[in-house]
């Protein structure tokens, strides 16, 4: 290959370079701010294919969908001194890219930090403005669209970022008062516990009391009425008995005198000391022959 072959081959690939070189691409999901010697000459690159002077012009783009800061535990004070640990993380994206490069350089990391230190300023302040029950349940999603909006206007203004929302994760008692917190509450359940068996026991004897009472009632009005059953039968039988003695006597009489024989003289070690011209012996003297 001859010298001028290769030099038009050397140059050639130096304009392929220089070529490709003047040539980058804006994705959809990226905002891009274009250098000249480190002066941003376009503030607000648009997706798609540009052109660029090699050497002279550079290209920065940032990330433009949504990203998540998330922060780390921090103690914070409601409006009684009441001390709470909160978790909380942010949703953010890049809105001005010129601002942002301006204040981060493009650096995710300074912007994470930047943010995460107003977060915690308006995390401190709304805390600050509620009580305990205010902060847990009462007025939780209004202090996060507080934290929201007032996080969102200072981004917007120092870092060109926008703050989508905020959310708290967990709110905690920080671990000191934990033991303190669970004994009161352990406390409140036991003597919430003793009312209980206090009440249970006074029902019992209610209803012991009341049972024992229907208990008497039903056996009284038993007896009674097995006493006029009884006094019923026995006004019956001698009524039968009269009627009986009545139809004749005399066969009666023997009769009822024959079952106190059977009755006297049913055990032959029994004794029994009679007068033998007494009235119980008078069928059988009438027997003799």
């Amino acid at each position: 290959m001859s010298n001028k072959s290769l030099v038009t081959l050397i140059a050639g690939v130096v304009l392929a370079l220089v070529a490709w070189s003047s040539f980058y691409i804006v994705a959809q999901t990226e905002r891009a701010v274009l250098l000249q010697f480190g002066r941003i000459v376009e503030a607000d690159v648009q997706p798609g294919l540009h052109m660029k002077i090699p050497y002279v012009n550079q290209v920065r783009k940032f990330d433009a969908r949504l990203l998540t800061l998330d922060t780390v535990n921090s103690r914070f004070l409601t409006l009684e001194k009441k001390a709470l640990m909160v978790d909380a993380y942010a949703k953010w994206r890049v809105l001005d890219a010129e601002r942002y490069y301006t204040a981060t350089s493009g650096m995710k990391q300074i912007a994470d930090e930047r943010l995460s230190r107003r977060l915690e300023a308006s995390l401190r302040d709304q805390f600050g403005k509620r009580t305990l029950h205010e902060s847990v349940s009462g007025e939780r999603d209004a202090l996060m669209a507080d934290v929201t909006a007032s996080l969102n206007r200072a981004a917007q203004r120092e870092l060109g970022i926008e703050v989508v929302d905020v959310r708290v994760k967990a709110i905690d008692l920080p671990k000191e008062v934990n033991r303190s917190v669970f004994d009161r509450m352990s406390s409140e359940r036991e003597r919430e516990a003793r009312e209980h068996r206090a009440k249970g026991k006074e029902l019992a004897e209610g209803i012991r009391a009341d049972a024992d009472r229907q208990r008497r009632v039903l056996l009284a009005e038993a007896y009674r009425q097995a006493e006029e059953l009884r006094g019923q039968g026995d006004a019956q039988a001698a009524a039968i008995y009269s009627k009986a003695y009545g139809q004749d006597q005399e066969f009666y009489s023997f009769y009822r005198s024959l079952n106190a024989y059977r009755e006297s003289f049913s055990d032959k070690r029994d004794v029994l000391v009679l007068d033998p011209s007494s009235d119980f012996f008078r069928y059988l003297e009438k027997s003799k022959p």
